[in-house]
């Protein structure tokens, strides 16, 4: 099994704490950051050796692209980063504050980008490298109540799939990974609601509530099983550019792409209209 080494965002929960225990059981290296390392005390005392961590605020610029002089540091190359760390923010636009839009775009989309370029001149030197940034199926399809994390997700993708063609020259794969609902404490513990206004009530925007609620049944993605999809991928060639994990994500991912391509068809007369 080749030994690779590894730069994860967001460790201490979810998609990149599996990936870790994950990775680390093989004998691989990881750079993980965190907020807090409380979450991942046990594995930095079971793999001394093997598990760095770093204290990072996704929001920090600063701190964020110090992480590729660091992990250049500690390793002599570097195989995969893993564009991780993020959140979930539900709620009608109109109920989204100043704050809660400014924090969810600078940890999930700006911190996304300010961490892949951060690598991208050491991986292009070595023309050597994977890039796996988590997505959702949210990044292909749109919700009531979830404009703003949306609004995240279809940004990263639009980045990394125009970063993908930048790097195929320098042998540097690229890919988006789309989970559907998982058991992680994204959904049941992270996610942030915004103050709700009583006219949303009984409407689509406030739909999210019933998801949330575990009562009404839990997320059918096995974190772990994910987990280990995400990883089996840095040994395909060419690296997949779209990954959606989750039956119900893939099934409802290809129903929203047929009626979005029906109703561009729709409109070849009238793109055709304002040709000279």
């Amino acid at each position: 099994m080749v030994k690779r080494n590894w730069v994860i965002t967001g460790v201490s929960s979810g998609f990149g704490y599996e990936m870790i225990k994950q990775v680390l059981s093989r004998g691989d290296n990881v750079l993980g950051t965190v907020r807090k390392t409380a979450a991942v005390e046990e594995l930095v005392a079971r793999y001394p050796d093997h598990f760095h961590v770093a204290i990072v605020d996704m929001r920090d610029r600063k701190a964020v692209k110090q992480l590729g002089q660091k992990a250049e540091e500690l390793f002599s190359t570097i195989d995969v980063i893993v564009s991780n760390a993020g959140y979930g923010l539900f709620g009608a636009a109109e109920e989204l504050s100043d704050e809660e839009i400014d924090d969810i775009i600078a940890t999930n989309l700006t911190g996304s980008i300010d961490f892949i370029r951060a690598f991208l001149p050491i991986m292009r030197k070595k023309q050597h490298g994977r890039i796996i940034q988590i997505s959702s199926y949210g990044g292909e399809v749109a919700f009531a109540g979830n404009s703003l994390y949306h609004a995240t997700k279809w940004g990263i993708e639009g980045f990394c799939d125009s970063l993908s063609q930048e790097m195929a020259p320098f042998n540097i794969g690229v890919t988006i990974v789309e989970p559907g609902g998982a058991r992680t404490e994204f959904r049941y513990k992270s996610a942030k609601i915004a103050k709700p206004i009583k006219a949303y009530d009984n409407t689509p925007a406030h739909a999210f509530q019933k998801m949330l609620d575990r009562k009404n049944g839990l997320a059918a993605g096995d974190p772990e099983r994910m987990a280990a999809r995400i990883i089996d991928s840095v040994d395909i060639t060419p690296a997949p550019l779209r990954m959606v994990l989750g039956s119900g994500a893939l099934k409802t991912t290809i129903e929203v792409l047929k009626k979005r391509l029906e109703d561009f068809k729709g409109q070849e007369q009238l793109a055709a209209s304002t040709d000279f």
